[in-house]
């Protein structure tokens, strides 16, 4: 998959990161779109460049609405793969900053242009 190496997916050779983060990005066309990463601003930059997922490559631009740290990447992957399960209003709550159980809400710089 293209950008996994931002991931941490096969990172074995690297130092161990101590956290992930799950996050929402909103994009043009309004629709919510929950990944997970070890570098949020690398990541959303990836988005924004349309190299890190073919999703948000075709709804540019995006906007972080929401993130979120937890421990490890196994918790990462289930945080969004629970965050995909729910409905779009829940996701929208979760946008407004709503808690999420098992995860810290954390805040990012808006990228400069």
């Amino acid at each position: 998959m293209a950008g996994d190496e931002d991931r941490g997916h096969g990172a074995q050779n690297r130092s161990p990161v101590p956290s992930a983060f799950v996050y929402l990005l909103r994009c043009a066309d309004g629709s919510l779109y929950c990944g997970w990463t070890v570098d949020v601003p690398k990541r959303v930059q990836a988005h924004a460049k349309g190299t890190a997922s073919r999703y948000t490559a075709a709804r540019r631009p995006h906007e972080l609405a929401a993130a979120w740290e937890v421990p490890t990447h196994t918790d990462a992957r289930r945080l969004e793969a629970r965050i995909k399960r729910l409905t779009r209003p829940e996701k929208v709550r979760l946008a407004k900053g709503e808690p999420l159980e098992g995860a810290t809400p954390v805040r990012f710089p808006s990228p400069t242009p």
